[in-house]
C-alpha cells in the first residue's frame, strides 16, 4: 500500500526527501558520485550556469586594468548585462510556465495560479510586485557588489587567485561556492525569520506563499544587501573574476529557477532539466521550516526539516503548537 501524501498540492516528488549523501550516513561512494555527475556534469542549473559566467566574463566584463579605477563605462556595462541576464532568464520562465502555461500542470507543485492582485503586493499584483523588487534593488545590490570585488581585486584589497598559479584551488573555488551558500544561507535565512526582520524586511518575500521565477529575488533591499552580502566572503578566500560572476550569478540565477513552482523543464514528455525545489515550495507555504538547502542538512541538525511526508507535517505541527503554547 503506498504512503499518504500530503494535502493541498497538485504534484509532490519522491518523498522522503533526501539531503546531500556526503551528509548521509552510512556514506555510500556511488550515491556521491551521483549527485556530482547530476550537480555538475549533466545539463544542470550549476553547467548552465557556469557555462553563463564564462561567457560573461569573456564577452561581457571589463579586465581588471579597467575595473582599478572606477568609472561609469565598465560599471554601466556590468550592471545592464545583469538587468538583461535576469530579465531574460526569470522572464522567458514565466512565459514557459505561466503566460503560455507550455507544460500545463504537469509537475506544478501548488495548484493555484499566481495571485493577479492583492493589497499587499507593490503596483497590485504579484508578478508585478515581483518584478519590481527584482529589477530595481534586486539588479542594483548584484551590480553594486559585483563592481565592489572588481575593483577590490584589481587593487589588491582581496586576493587574487589565478589558473596559472593554482589550478586546482581555482577549480575547487567553484565546488565550495554551493556548500557556502548553503551555510550563509541557512543563518542569515534565521536570522530574518526573528519577528522584528520578518516584519520590517522578510515579509516582502514571503508575501508569495505560492512562487513563480520572479519570486526568487523579490525581497526588501535590506534583504538584498544581506542576501547577495555572501560573495563578500571573497576578502578573504581568494578568488579571481570568473569566481565572482559565477558566485553572484549561482544566488541570483539559483533563487529564479529554485522559485519557478514547477521540479523541472518538461519537452516531449520527459523532464529536462530540473529546477525548483518541493523542499523550497513547502518553506513558502509552511513558513517554519526548510530555512536551508539539501546541500547541508541544517534543517535536520536543528529541528527544522521536512521532507515531504506526512509525518514530517505532523511534527512540524506539534512544533509549532508548542512555541504557540509558550
Amino acid at each position: 500500500m503506498s504512503e499518504p501524501k500530503l494535502k493541498g498540492w497538485n504534484h509532490i516528488p519522491e518523498a522522503p526527501i533526501q539531503v546531500s549523501p556526503f551528509f548521509r550516513w552510512p556514506l555510500r561512494p556511488l550515491s556521491m558520485l551521483r549527485w556530482v555527475w547530476e550537480s555538475w556534469l549533466l545539463i544542470s542549473e550549476k553547467l548552465i550556469i557556469l557555462a553563463i559566467s564564462c561567457a560573461c566574463y569573456l564577452w561581457l566584463s571589463p579586465s581588471l586594468e579597467e575595473a582599478a579605477q572606477l568609472e561609469v563605462g565598465w560599471i554601466a556595462q556590468i550592471y545592464i548585462r545583469n538587468l538583461v541576464l535576469i530579465f531574460c532568464i526569470a522572464g522567458l520562465l514565466h512565459l514557459w510556465f505561466y503566460k503560455y502555461s507550455a507544460q500545463g500542470d504537469r509537475l506544478k507543485y501548488d495548484p493555484r495560479p499566481l495571485m493577479l492582485k492583492g493589497k499587499q503586493f507593490t503596483l497590485g499584483g504579484q508578478v508585478r510586485d515581483n518584478m519590481f523588487w527584482t529589477l530595481g534593488s534586486g539588479v542594483f545590490f548584484w551590480s553594486a557588489y559585483e563592481v565592489l570585488m572588481f575593483w577590490s581585486l584589481a587593487n589588491g584589497y582581496a586576493p587574487l587567485v589565478t589558473w596559472g598559479a593554482n589550478p586546482i584551488w581555482f577549480v575547487a573555488i567553484f565546488l565550495l561556492i554551493p556548500l557556502w551558500e548553503s551555510f550563509y544561507f541557512y543563518w542569515i535565512h534565521r536570522l530574518i525569520h526573528l519577528p522584528f526582520l520578518y516584519k520590517h524586511i522578510h515579509a516582502v518575500h514571503h508575501r508569495n506563499i505560492n512562487v513563480g521565477p520572479w519570486s526568487g529575488l523579490s525581497m526588501h533591499p535590506a534583504e538584498h544587501a544581506i542576501y547577495l552580502g555572501s560573495v563578500l566572503i571573497h576578502f578573504v578566500v581568494g578568488a579571481h573574476p570568473l569566481h565572482i560572476i559565477f558566485h553572484l550569478q549561482y544566488y541570483t540565477l539559483t533563487a529564479v529557477t529554485t522559485h519557478t513552482g514547477f521540479q523541472g523543464l518538461v519537452i516531449k514528455d520527459k523532464n529536462r532539466l530540473a529546477l525548483g525545489t518541493f523542499h523550497h515550495q513547502m518553506h513558502h507555504r509552511y513558513f517554519e521550516c526548510n530555512y536551508g538547502s539539501l546541500e547541508m542538512p541544517w534543517d535536520k541538525w536543528f529541528g527544522s526539516f521536512h521532507d515531504g511526508t506526512v509525518e514530517a507535517n505532523e511534527r512540524m505541527q506539534a512544533r509549532r503548537k508548542s512555541i504557540m503554547g509558550k
